[in-house]
């Protein structure tokens, strides 16, 4: 049971505070809200720095959207400034480092495991955004390049700036990924129509089209994603 708003950390039991539980049970023992405050530190009147993370998780919807946030947009919260937002933004981007070297070392060669890796910088943006992922031979991470960014309901990359970065860094293969905003991760006539033109440019240029995965979030049980080559659409 979480202690109430507005509870001094010396207020809570030793046992049930943060950094302590940290030291005892280790990281996992702590949800969302503790861990972000160990990186607010203090308080502000009237707040512990646990009441401040449960306000800016409660604002922000979740530590997807809150870790895609710049520093400065942090630091206007009440009660963090820019010390703290930049702890906190420098902690969000050893976490996103960390995933890169991880994906760096298995292939992504199914749609779970790509939206796994990618939907934390994705799932949360206010506009679509389009990363092109290119491969080497055993489907492991090369380089990604956003190609594009739009609106909220649309971004349009052609078929040359897709394969440009692909081209450049000579990988063998590619995967497409974009984002949906509103969450419905169901592709639009836009995205099939794009995606036919990289399967006819991809067989052209004699580089593997893996897959294009649509990523969204699996609100009212449905699954956070969409995948052409599951569709058939990508042989």
């Amino acid at each position: 049971m979480e202690p109430a708003g507005n509870t001094r950390i010396q207020d809570i039991p030793i046992h049930e505070r943060p950094r302590e539980k940290l030291a005892q049970y280790g990281p996992g023992s702590l949800d969302n809200a503790e861990l972000i405050s160990l990186f607010i530190a203090t308080g502000s009147r009237g707040r512990s720095s646990l009441d401040i993370a449960r306000e800016i998780l409660r604002n922000y919807g979740g530590l997807g959207a809150l870790g895609a946030m710049p520093a400065s947009a942090l630091a206007m919260e009440p009660g963090i400034g820019l010390a703290k937002a930049s702890t906190m933004a420098a902690a969000f981007e050893l976490g996103a480092r960390v995933a890169r070297e991880q994906i760096n070392s298995i292939p992504l060669d199914t749609p779970e495991l790509i939206y796994r890796y990618f939907a934390p910088q994705l799932q949360h943006l206010p506009q679509e955004q389009v990363l092109v992922v290119g491969l080497d031979t055993r489907l492991r991470h090369l380089c990604t390049s956003v190609v594009s960014t739009g609106t909220v309901n649309e971004a349009t990359a052609h078929p040359r700036e897709i394969l440009r970065p692909v081209v450049i860094r000579a990988a063998y293969a590619f995967i497409l990924i974009h984002n949906h905003p509103s969450g419905d991760p169901s592709p639009s006539r836009a995205d099939c129509s794009v995606t036919t033109r990289m399967v006819q440019a991809a067989d052209l240029m004699q580089i593997r089209f893996v897959d294009h995965v649509i990523v969204g979030r699996s609100e009212g049980g449905r699954t956070p994603y969409f995948s052409f080559r599951e569709s058939g659409v990508i042989s």
